[in-house]
């Protein structure tokens, strides 16, 4: 089974393998994605993230997912000494960098409930794996027709912060301004609400971000940095007889 839609702003696609799992798992996952999207988007007037951050709702009042969302964002706030910030100065409150990883890795939780034991599904370059191995190819940051790594994942999650598709968007919480240091930087996790999370708090802390998300449990780290160096974990999982490099 096949299936591509649009949704948060860009392309999701899924593949099962497993013959026997029904059209409608494939259905529960873009339902899902969609009513994340609705919810928990800082750019619908009427989200519940952006009621939260105009101050319309308390605490207390916000349902238990946005409740495990901030929890996550004051985590890595706290982890990067405030250079990962969902409450940016100057700006309203935008999850976005956690809710895009926290909302496929559930979406691929509906999928494993549904029956599915080997599926690849992809949010616009960030992949959840089931039952690999899988390969995925990370994008060279200055050229679009090539790639600088291809990751062999089996159960796990791969995710990449970088400038070529939108830019300086990621912000060094403690400067306000765009973080620098690094071109590109690709974590494998075992969950993408990790791995997201981790490969932007990262990338935000600049060339220091390398070191730290590889001290993040569970993490293996693939970067490249300003000067075009290469930088990798020892256990980052190379395909065979794919060789890592960056021109």
């Amino acid at each position: 089974m096949r299936r591509v839609e649009h949704v948060m702003g860009f392309p999701v696609s899924l593949r099962i393998d497993d013959p026997d799992v029904p059209g409608s798992a494939a259905d529960a996952v873009f339902r899902w994605l969609r009513e994340a999207d609705e919810r928990f988007s800082p750019f619908k007037p009427g989200s519940e993230v952006s009621r939260y951050g105009r101050g319309e709702l308390a605490r207390r009042e916000l349902s238990a997912d946005l409740a495990e969302v901030l929890d996550l964002c004051a985590h890595y706030r706290t982890a990067t000494g405030g250079a990962f910030d969902a409450w940016p100065a100057g700006r309203s409150f935008d999850p976005c960098a956690i809710v895009k990883g926290w909302s496929v890795q559930r979406a691929a939780g509906l999928l494993t409930a549904a029956g599915a034991r080997r599926f690849c599904l992809n949010a616009g370059g960030d992949v959840v794996t089931s039952g690999g191995p899988w390969r995925v190819g990370v994008r060279h940051p200055e050229h679009a027709d090539r790639l600088c790594a291809v990751v062999e994942v089996t159960d796990g999650a791969v995710a990449t912060s970088a400038r070529y598709e939108r830019g300086d968007h990621i912000v060094d919480g403690r400067t306000g301004r765009p973080a620098t240091g690094l071109l590109s930087l690709t974590v494998v996790a075992p969950t993408l609400t990790v791995a997201d999370a981790v490969a932007t708090a990262a990338f935000a802390l600049g060339a220091d971000g390398v070191g730290w998300a590889a001290d993040q449990d569970g993490c293996e780290v693939f970067a490249v940095d300003s000067d075009r160096r290469v930088l990798r974990t020892a256990g980052f999982p190379k395909a065979p007889g794919e060789r890592a490099a960056a021109a």
